[in-house]
């Protein structure tokens, strides 16, 4: 993998004024540095602002798709426990963490939902909720206000149009309040088993990183993406995606000497590439912190993961 190169050229020093009035028609030689020297120094100043996948060949479609599919395999190795990092033990308990994730943590959202579906463990209960005090117990997930009424609206949804059950169609889900593609897509691939990809923050990053595609609209990326990938793969490639940029892969600084995919990867070099200073950067289990979930999968145990702490803890 190609490192990044100083791109310090010292300027060579050339005679002063007095010394070019000296100079004699004897020696008309001295004068040829003067034209060539600048010449010389400005290839070596090019190539110092490459970043590592400047001057590569542009790739084929053929190699792209190859290149993605390692990733994702390779990820695979790396997290063979990759999940939903969102607690939940049906679609309706999904469907609400979900829109309640948004710009805020998954971990901070399995930290209130519990007291949330304690006191209102069905779409009919939490329909018919007082907004007040709903907003006391989401005031933790922050905008809880907005997000109050999303929960409530959407309760209230399926009470009236779905009998009070999750719908498991695309264009049913995105009719409910709060409810957009990414949620959607979140819910019938983990509690429906039907295959879609999540573009949330991390996977819109690293797969514009990893140069899957240019596009920057979220149903533009989904599209791209899924091109690259069999329709069976894509819930799984969301959580291995997302789980590596939570980790790894981080917006600010990428711990790019800790990557285990640092040799597909076209950005590497961006974050810090010492190998000990990148260690430091992990986060979650792989840094030596527990994940998201209070209630994680059993092979998330299996695998050395540990939960989260409850609110208030720690």
């Amino acid at each position: 993998m190609a490192a990044h190169r100083d791109s310090a050229v010292g300027e060579r020093g050339f005679g002063e004024g007095e010394k070019a009035a000296k100079a004699t028609k004897k020696t008309p030689v001295r004068k040829t540095p003067e034209k060539t020297t600048p010449v010389k120094t400005t290839p070596a100043k090019t190539p110092a602002r490459k970043t590592p996948a400047a001057g590569r060949k542009p790739e084929s479609r053929t190699a792209l798709v190859r290149r993605a599919r390692r990733i994702n395999r390779e990820l695979a190795e790396v997290y063979p426990y990759a999940h939903p990092e969102l607690d939940f033990q049906n679609p309706f308990q999904l469907v609400v963490a979900t829109v309640l994730s948004a710009q805020t943590t998954d971990l901070r959202v399995n930290q209130t939902t519990p007291g949330l579906f304690a006191k209102y463990p069905t779409p009919e209960d939490l329909a018919a909720a007082d907004p007040e005090v709903v907003e006391e117990i989401l005031r933790p997930c922050g905008f809880f206000r907005a997000k109050t009424k999303s929960v409530i609206g959407l309760s209230k949804a399926l009470v009236e149009e779905f009998d009070g059950e999750v719908p498991g169609r695309l264009e049913d889900l995105v009719k409910l309040p709060g409810v957009g593609r990414k949620t959607a897509f979140v819910v019938l691939g983990n509690a429906f088993g039907r295959p879609g990809i999540t573009v949330d923050t991390h996977f819109q990053r690293l797969v514009r990183r990893w140069r899957w595609t240019e596009e920057t609209e979220p149903d533009k990326i989904e599209a791209a993406v899924g091109t690259l990938f069999p329709k069976s793969e894509w819930t799984m490639l969301s959580h291995h995606v997302i789980f590596h940029g939570r980790r790894i892969c981080h917006a600010r600084k990428p711990a790019c000497g800790a990557c285990p995919i640092a040799p597909l990867c076209p950005a590497y070099g961006e974050g810090e590439t010492d190998p000990e200073k990148a260690a430091k950067l992990l986060k979650y289990e792989k840094g030596g912190f527990p994940g998201q979930r209070l209630n994680p999968p059993q092979a998330y145990l299996d695998a050395g993961g540990r939960p989260a702490p409850p609110l208030g803890a720690g």
